[in-house]
């Protein structure tokens, strides 16, 4: 957390973080545009999930069942908001702003936020077991699953099993029933649900290390460290990451979802920004301590 002390900024004149937030220069163009687009792709996330909710939701479901359910909706509201802390801390707030009232607001949000990623962690690998206790119906056609109250899926795709339906649909091979029992796929579709798992997971536990970096970087520098084997450590781990990042979301595309691909490259886009952030934040300090030398 950026401290009164630390920064050396000011917020209001035309020059200050709030002044040029909205300035038209081509960062803060590309700032604007990535995270109203974000905030477009929570909305498609919202909608994703109660569509989704529609197949899979029982009478039997308790309170955490439906937070499971609409992880990713809770995952994206609290990195949204984390994405917008740091705005704040790297970049619009000025030393005055940081009240002891705001900075620990800021730091309770900050902290709900990471409860609620924690909860998306434990959802996804919750999800893992539940693959694995999939029941095996061996020689069965979705013809004989009809009135069961059943879907089809594939590749996150879902079809209800009814009379009309069960013909069209092409199971390859054992079909499988999902743990939560609302659930159908064959052969092929477990392959590709077992990817898309571990795809999920990882990209969460990836970016709670970004996380992770990101406030190295700024603790250091809140410090008036500008250089050093921690920070560059945090910042080429950080590079790491968004590499393998990258290779979800061409993952995704493969797999034919555009949107959790495109959704994947705004959100490193948007902490990438927070990157720069913190750069010029560096020259500042650097320019600071070149004037008082």
């Amino acid at each position: 957390m950026a401290t009164t002390q630390d920064l050396s900024r000011e917020a209001s004149s035309p020059d200050s973080p709030g002044g040029r937030f909205f300035a038209m220069n081509p960062r803060q163009i590309i700032k604007i545009v990535v995270y109203t687009l974000l905030l477009v792709n929570f909305v498609h996330y919202v909608i994703n999930d109660i569509t989704v909710a529609g197949h899979t939701v029982h009478a039997g479901w308790k309170w955490h069942d439906w937070t499971a359910a609409f992880a990713t909706t809770m995952d994206e509201a609290a990195w949204f908001l984390l994405l917008l802390l740091f705005e704040l801390e790297t970049y619009l707030l000025s030393d005055e702003a940081f009240t002891t009232t705001r900075v620990r607001v800021m730091q309770a949000l900050r902290v709900l936020c990471i409860l609620f990623i924690a909860h998306t962690v434990v959802a996804f690998g919750n999800y893992l077991l539940e693959l694995g206790k999939a029941t095996e119906l061996v020689e069965t056609s979705p013809c004989e699953l009809v009135d069961r109250d059943l879907s089809f899926a594939r590749n996150l795709q879902y079809q209800e099993i009814d009379g009309e339906t069960c013909a069209a649909i092409d199971a390859a091979g054992t079909l499988f029933l999902f743990d939560q029992q609302q659930l159908v796929t064959d052969e092929a579709g477990m392959r590709v649900e077992w990817e898309l798992a571990w795809a999920d997971f990882a990209e969460v536990v990836l970016w709670l290390f970004i996380l992770a970096m990101i406030e190295i970087m700024v603790h250091l520098q809140e410090k008036g460290i500008t250089t050093g084997p921690a920070l560059r450590s945090a910042q080429t781990l950080n590079a790491v990451l968004y590499g393998v990042l990258w290779l979800i979301a061409a993952y995704w595309a493969y797999r034919g979802h555009y949107v959790f691909a495109w959704d994947e490259a705004l959100w490193i886009l948007g902490f990438m920004a927070i990157g720069m952030n913190l750069s010029e934040w560096r020259k500042e300090i650097e320019a600071d301590e070149a004037a008082s030398a």
